[in-house]
Order: C-alpha cells, then structure tokens, then sequence
C-alpha cells in the first residue's frame, strides 16, 4: 500500500484539549482502520510542526476522505504528502 506522511499543527482548540490527544489518537487509528488504512506511526516532534504520521492507505481518494474527517473535528491542521520508497525512487530515477 502506498505510503503518506503527515507534518501537523494542533489547533488552539486541539492545544486547549491536549490531555484527552491521546483518546483522540486511539479513535483516529479506529477511523483509519474502518476506511481500509493504518496509521503506521505517530510521532510528537520539535521545530516547525507539533507532531508527524505515518500512514498506509490503499490510495490518495482514501486519505484525502481520511484528512477532511479529521480537519473537521478541529484539533488539528495537516499536510499529507505521499512518500516513495527508496525502492520506488531507483525505479524511478532509472527510467529517465
């Protein structure tokens, strides 16, 4: 399954709830199993963004359902970008 990553920002509403983040996370993992995704990993991070995920989905129109759902709840602002493997670069790169 391709893969994505997510560099997010909590909202004033997500900081303002913070310590219920964790159920948040827990029931985003559920929502992201029912759609046929898995959140892979997830990861509090320093600098420019609160936190990054990493996510296997089947394809694109699955995330991008997955990134409205969770923009909608409010606690959090996300870029989702696909991510190759290195695997998938060489045949890339190859092909030129």
């Amino acid at each position: 399954m391709p893969t994505y990553i997510s560099l997010i920002n909590f909202t004033q509403k997500g900081a303002e709830a913070i310590k219920d983040g964790p159920n948040r996370l827990a029931a985003a993992k559920e929502r992201f199993r029912a759609a046929g995704a898995e959140l892979k990993a997830f990861y509090l991070v320093t600098g420019q963004f609160d936190a990054v995920s990493i996510v296997e989905a089947p394809n694109d129109e699955v995330v991008a359902k997955l990134v409205m759902g969770t923009a909608a709840l409010g606690f959090v602002r996300t870029q989702t970008c696909r991510a190759f493997t290195e695997d998938d670069y060489k045949k890339m790169a190859a092909s030129l």
